[in-house]
C-alpha cells in the first residue's frame, strides 16, 4: 500500500483522480499514517424495496393507546 501524502495529493488531484477512474484505490496520508482513501464512485443499481426491514423489530400491541393531550396540542413539556 502507497501512501500519497496531502500536499502531493492537492497537486496531483487530476492525475490522482484518473488513476481512481481506472479503479485503482488511492491512500493520502499524513505524516505517513493513512487517513483518507480515494475510491472509485459506484453508483447504486439495484430497486429499493418496500419493507425490506419487515420482521426485524416487534412493536408492543399498546404503544400508542395513551396520547398525551399535551402532545396533541403542541404544548412543550418542560
Amino acid at each position: 500500500m502507497t501512501i500519497i501524502n496531502v500536499f502531493e495529493a492537492k497537486t496531483t488531484l487530476s492525475q490522482l483522480l484518473a488513476r481512481v477512474s481506472r479503479g485503482e484505490e488511492i491512500v493520502i496520508g499524513k505524516h505517513g499514517q493513512p487517513i483518507a482513501v480515494l475510491v472509485p464512485y459506484k453508483k447504486k443499481t439495484g430497486k429499493r424495496r418496500l419493507g425490506g426491514l419487515r420482521g426485524t423489530f416487534k412493536m408492543s400491541p399498546d404503544f400508542d393507546d395513551y396520547v398525551s393531550p399535551d402532545f396533541l396540542l403542541g404544548k412543550s413539556t418542560k
